[in-house]
Parts: structure tokens; C-alpha cells; sequence
């Protein structure tokens, strides 16, 4: 048997090899390149850890059990991919920015399109609420210009720690959500609730590897927000409050400094709280 005929039978020193040599040559180049990188770092870790027969068969459980919760209102798999720091990984790759310009974060599984769109200064909140929140500040370019016609998506949870797709029988549609709309200044109002910190569904087999790993499931308190503008980049982003609990071990790694947001007391009747964020959007690159 001459090199050019040659077969090479899988060992345990040339695994990679073996297997990355059955990618045919009509395989397209961007799925080859992802699944021969994925091939080496699968086989790269079994080889580290030595994983048992036995332990094998708890991952292939593992994951079986992941995929059978998984339904229209669940998706379990995105939950792993959270904990995991996968999810913000992705995303901080697809979302580099220059300094000084909002920071993205994770989207989160409760976004609703179609919310009511408000005019500046209403309330988002269809239900009565005592830790109400003034929410104020402006929509900027890196030099400091304000945006006209920033769409500004926001929602959040209600103060028992759930949004509205959680209790369709306890809360209206479209509770603690909504969309503005900023005009020539630049500068965003409304009114909501300051939020509170809550737990990502840990009845499932993520919530039982959080408990094996010693991690607990909760995310701190925050607003989410999806800041959009004709010729900037999208921002996917939260506030987060400052001096929750959670910051620093936010389940699923979302936190970034420059995301903290003061919640101050008022001393006015429009609110008990005001946070007051700027948000510095990116000009888009063009191609």
C-alpha cells in the first residue's frame, strides 16, 4: 500500500486526524473549517480529562434531558448556552465596539415585539407599583450629538420578579413594556418600575447542573433596552442597579461595568426612583 492510498485508522493519538479526513471536499468551507476547530477541541478535552465511559453517558443523558424540556415557551438549550458564558462570548465577538460607545449584552428569552409605542414621559407599567422609577437620559454619537429618531425598546420585569409572558393570567400584555421614539435633542423619558433580581428557570437539568456546580440561578435586577437609529449599530443592552447582590455573580454573565446604573431617590411625586443613562451609539461601517 503505497502514501497516496494509505488509510489512516482511528488511534487515540491520531483521533483528530482520523475523523477531520472524512469532511469531503464539497463540504462547505465555512461549516469544515467550524467542525474540524470542533473536532480538535472536543477530542483536545476528552483526552484532557480522561472522561470515562460512565461519565460520557452522564453528558449524553445530560443532554438528551436538555433537548426534551425544550417546547415553543422554552429553550433550554439557550439557557445552557447562558451559564455556560457562551452566549455573551458570541455576542461581545459580533458587537466589538469602539471605546466609549454602549456595550452590548445578551437579549434575554423575554422580548416581545409590538409593544405600545409612548410618547416621552409615560409609564410602562399597566399595574400599580410602589418602587416606581423614572427612567431619563440622552442618545448620543461618540461625539457627543444627540440622535433624532432612536427607537428606544424597553421592558423589564414586574416586583415580584416576573415579566408579563411569565403570568399571561396575572399581568396584562405589554406590562412594563414599551417604545419611544427621541426627537432633535436626543434626550429619552418614561416611567416604570425599579426592577428587581429574579431566578432563570432552574427546574430543568441547567438548574440542576447550577446546583451540582455550587452557582446559584439569579440575574440582578435590570432594564432591558434595544437602542436602534438609521446608520448606527443596534445596541442590545441592559442597566443594571447598582449595589444589587448579584452583580458580581450574575448567572448568566451579563454584567459589564459600564452598564451600572444609579437608582437615586426622589423627592417628587412623579417617582420614587430616577436612573439616568446616556446611551453612545456607533456609526455603522459602511461596505
Amino acid at each position: 500500500m503505497n502514501d497516496q492510498t494509505r488509510i489512516d485508522y482511528f488511534t487515540e493519538a491520531g483521533s483528530v486526524d482520523a475523523v477531520n479526513a472524512r469532511i469531503g471536499p464539497d463540504a462547505p468551507l465555512r461549516l469544515a473549517e467550524i467542525m474540524r476547530s470542533l473536532v480538535r477541541h472536543l477530542h483536545a478535552f476528552i483526552k484532557d480529562v480522561e472522561l470515562t465511559q460512565d461519565e460520557w453517558g452522564v453528558a449524553i443523558d445530560f443532554l438528551t434531558r436538555t433537548g426534551q424540556i425544550c417546547d415553543d415557551k422554552r429553550q433550554e438549550y439557550i439557557l445552557l448556552s447562558d451559564v455556560l458564558g457562551a452566549s455573551m462570548l458570541v455576542d461581545a465577538i459580533n458587537n466589538r465596539r469602539p471605546t466609549g460607545a454602549t456595550e452590548n449584552t445578551v437579549l434575554g428569552p423575554f422580548h416581545v415585539d409590538g409593544a405600545p409605542e409612548y410618547e416621552m414621559g409615560a409609564s410602562i407599567t399597566q399595574q400599580g407599583a410602589k418602587e416606581t422609577c423614572l427612567y431619563e437620559g440622552r442618545v448620543t454619537d461618540l461625539d457627543g450629538n444627540p440622535v433624532e429618531g432612536a427607537r428606544i425598546d424597553v421592558w423589564c420585569d414586574n416586583e415580584d420578579g416576573f415579566y408579563d409572558v411569565q403570568q399571561p393570567d396575572l399581568q396584562p400584555a405589554f406590562n412594563n413594556r414599551g417604545v419611544f421614539t427621541t426627537g432633535a435633542d436626543g434626550l429619552y423619558r418614561f416611567r416604570g418600575i425599579k426592577p428587581v433580581s429574579y431566578p432563570i428557570p432552574d427546574d430543568g437539568p441547567v438548574g440542576q447542573l447550577l446546583g451540582h456546580l455550587g452557582r446559584h440561578p439569579y440575574r440582578p435586577a435590570h432594564m432591558h433596552f434595544i437602542v436602534s437609529a438609521e446608520g448606527f449599530d443596534t445596541v442590545i443592552t441592559h442597566t443594571f442597579v447598582d449595589g444589587d447582590e448579584y452583580l458580581q455573580s450574575d448567572a448568566v454573565f451579563g454584567v459589564k461595568a459600564s452598564l451600572i446604573a444609579r437608582f437615586e431617590p426622589l423627592n417628587e411625586g412623579v417617582a420614587k426612583w430616577r436612573s439616568e443613562y446616556d446611551f453612545v451609539l456607533h456609526k455603522r461601517s459602511r461596505k
